[in-house]
């Protein structure tokens, strides 16, 4: 049986699991990549301190998306390690002196929040719904499903699909939860690729979008020696299969009539499917299709989240807590404001460019002790001080006041802040230019109304969701795709089923 061609750009998370699945299913893949190495967002940089080299992630930093299928179907659970925190989150108001854990169990998280911020709603029925909306996802993931609110109504029902997947975040969190702390914490995650407002219809769906991964079953983890080993053994495992990778290689045209990929090295290659697995605007380059690019160019796509990697020379200690591993490797989260409306303005103040640094929340990666939990000895402690609001304006060099702020908030509440001897800050306008995120933005494309859940695609095709455009043997799956970014590779996967069911 002859194979069919297929040619993926873009050899990040998505590009390297639909190739995966493509070469396992008698097609000959080649991957194109311009960069020198593989990864996309998912890489390393390094750098060295007192003579001592440690390696760190340069753009995504923890799992959490991935469905636990997808890690077993491509053979990275043979080759991975991985450590999920089962010590609760802690979330502090900077203004505040308590903090608050996050426990799992719901029932004692209600107890928690009742007497820490006077929450009187119901954590267990938002818990209980979320779970519900959470499976519907995961399973639409399974069978390759594109989203639709069709489907969505008949699982789920009327009811949950307007509040939980085309409401607003502000809705859904005053139905459950009366407390504006508790409203922030289960709130936080709408913005965290982009400023996306909580008035904003479909907001909603992204609280339970966040939490759909089940590699963590919903939670959030470290990979040992840094999460860029996904996207290495991924290369290697594909590689060993006879996947063709290609750095460093840049397209120079594209023949769509011929079906012909041309390189700036002269090098050709012919292809039956063709895959972007890139930001959306890049393949407008290769095609005239002008309604297509006239809709891409009124997206929105920007960014607001910035990173701060920050090196310690002793282990990290933070007040109120235990040495052990387990708790010091657990999430924290630092607000510098105590209710809804302020989060809104100052994640809106970011988007408009009215400051360089509106603080909202900086979520704390504790990512030493998570590499000591799995035996991973690193010469030095490690923290990533994951920030909101940060406009799309400047490189973090330009900045430096705002660097110090970040790690001075977070400073509060560790023991020993003088123990850290170096710290890289990564704004939104570093991610455009390390990774070619459109505007900075971690998923590519704001998650915002007109462009989320069953609207996230590019396709002209009807029942072919995947597609790029009219163009029928073109697909797109990078993070501007249903469902969104992360080092998750659904999409990739979600592609691949497209393209088989419609080959």
């Amino acid at each position: 049986m002859n194979k069919k061609k297929a040619i993926v750009i873009g050899a990040g998370v998505n590009g390297l699991v639909l190739s995966n699945y493509l070469q396992k299913s008698n097609y000959d893949v080649k991957i194109i990549e311009k960069s020198k190495s593989i990864g996309g967002a998912c890489s390393s940089d390094s750098i060295s301190i007192n003579n001592k080299d440690i390696s760190f992630a340069k753009g995504a930093t923890v799992l959490g998306m991935m469905p636990d299928f997808i890690f077993k179907d491509t053979g990275l659970s043979k080759k991975l390690k991985i450590y999920s925190p089962e010590f609760q989150k802690v979330v502090y108001f900077e203004n505040e002196g308590s903090e608050v854990n996050i426990y799992k169990d719901p029932y004692k998280l209600q107890k928690e929040l009742y007497n820490k911020v006077g929450e009187r709603g119901s954590v267990i029925e938002f818990r209980d719904d979320e779970n519900k909306v959470v499976q519907f996802i995961k399973d639409g993931y399974k069978t390759g499903e594109p989203p639709s609110i069709d489907s969505a109504i008949k699982v789920l029902g009327k009811d949950l699909v307007d509040m939980w997947i085309t409401g607003t975040a502000r809705d859904l969190l005053n139905h459950y939860f009366t407390s504006d702390k508790t409203k922030l914490y289960m709130g936080m995650t709408v913005i965290e690729s982009s400023p996306e407002s909580i008035d904003s219809k479909g907001s909603a769906f992204i609280i339970p979008l966040m939490d759909s991964g089940s590699v963590f079953d919903g939670y959030w983890g470290y990979v040992k020696n840094g999460i860029w080993q996904v996207t290495e053994e991924l290369g290697n495992i594909n590689k060993s299969i006879g996947v063709e990778i290609n750095i460093s290689s840049e397209i120079d045209e594209i023949d769509s009539e011929n079906k012909k990929v041309f390189l700036e090295s002269g090098k050709s290659f012919d292809y039956d499917v063709l895959v972007f697995a890139t930001d959306p605007l890049t393949p407008t380059k290769y095609f005239k299709n002008k309604k297509l690019k006239k809709t891409l160019e009124e997206k929105k796509y920007t960014g607001t989240s910035g990173k701060v990697t920050a090196f310690f020379k002793n282990k990290v200690k933070w007040i109120n807590h235990s040495d052990d591993d387990d708790s010091l490797s657990s999430f924290k989260f630092i607000f510098s404001v105590d209710n809804l409306n302020d989060f809104e303005i100052k994640s809106q103040n970011a988007y408009n460019k009215l400051n360089y640094y509106e603080p909202g929340y900086i979520q704390v990666y504790c990512e030493g002790a998570g590499q000591r939990k799995l035996g991973n000895k690193e010469p030095f402690d490690k923290l990533i001080f994951f920030t909101k609001n940060i406009s799309y304006d400047k490189k973090g060099y330009e900045i430096p006041e705002i660097h110090e702020k970040i790690k001075d908030t977070v400073f509060k509440y560790i023991l020993n802040p003088e123990d850290c001897v170096k710290s890289v800050f990564l704004t939104p306008k570093d991610m455009n230019q390390e990774f070619h995120f459109p505007e900075g933005n971690i998923d590519h494309m704001m998650l915002t109304d007109g462009q989320n859940f069953n609207q996230r695609t590019f396709s002209e095709i009807n029942n072919s969701f995947y597609n790029f455009g009219d163009l029928l043997d073109v697909f797109y799956c990078g993070a501007g795709s249903y469902p969104c970014g992360s080092v998750a590779g659904t999409a990739g996967y979600m592609c691949f089923k497209n393209i088989t069911r419609h080959k």
